[in-house]
């Protein structure tokens, strides 16, 4: 069974696929060691975080992210949440991904992942089973969000897809039925982010966007493809536009004659 699907894993197990498919020696990535040790809560207990980290790479996707005992859980979402009950997204789970990648928004300029990710929405979760490992590992996990976008009750279920050497990584994201739920497209509707409020070209163009290096070959061909090209286009003027604006110069200060 994978280390992502066993119950009891601890953090340094359930990240090993994640520093698998990273050279550590040559990229300033965090490793997911810092935050990984047990620490004694108080009595108000901290929710854990979740994050939806819009993702232009290979092809657009959703990243969608759940704090869970020093790791983050994470699926790919291509056509990203809904919150129309009716609506089944598709959701491949991949590797479980350090903390300290739930805030990350910025630039992955080559190998795994190269592109542009924009922090879509954030805020913390909460099961609603009593064991999440278990939940995980019979494919039924529920849970609230209290986001900035994406509220209320949930649910990923594993589907029969074709895996090899242990469970289908092909899951559904539906959003269940209640005062949160709507015949709304969020996605549209809220396209930028909720750290920084920009969108992928305006990320793109800032003078010093922050980057994030990973040094595994990313495959399937140029990042986004036509998308790509005119995000970038549009980042040029961006930065052309700034540039072409005069400085405002600072007033001269009178001088006093003696």
């Amino acid at each position: 069974m994978p280390p992502q699907t066993r119950r009891g894993a601890n953090a340094r197990d359930k990240l090993r696929e994640y520093r698998r498919k990273r050279d550590f020696a040559s990229t300033p990535e965090p490793t997911g060691g810092a935050r990984t040790r047990t620490v004694k809560r108080k009595a108000k207990v901290k929710l854990p975080t979740f994050c939806v980290q819009k993702h232009l790479a290979s092809h657009l996707h959703y990243d969608f992210r759940l704090e869970h005992k020093g790791v983050l859980l994470s699926w790919a979402v291509p056509k990203g949440p809904s919150l129309n009950p009716k609506d089944k997204r598709l959701a491949m789970q991949t590797e479980d991904h350090p903390l300290d990648y739930g805030e990350f928004e910025g630039v992955i300029p080559e190998g795994y992942g190269a592109g542009i990710v924009v922090l879509w929405d954030r805020g913390t979760w909460e099961p609603e089973v009593d064991d999440v490992d278990r939940a995980i590992e019979k494919g039924d996990l529920k849970f609230k969000l209290n986001g900035v976008k994406l509220k209320g009750s949930w649910v990923l279920v594993r589907t029969r897809g074709y895996s090899t050497g242990g469970p289908s990584r092909s899951w559904l994201l539906i959003k269940h039925r209640d005062d949160w739920a709507g015949d709304v497209d969020v996605t549209e509707l809220a396209p930028r982010s909720v750290k920084s409020n920009r969108d992928f070209a305006e990320i793109l163009a800032a003078d010093e966007p922050e980057v994030w290096e990973s040094h595994r070959p990313g495959g399937g061909g140029g990042a986004g493809g036509k998308l790509m090209q005119e995000i970038i286009a549009e980042a040029a003027k961006l930065r052309m536009g700034r540039q072409s604006k005069p400085r405002k110069r600072a007033p001269a200060r009178a001088k006093i004659r003696k």
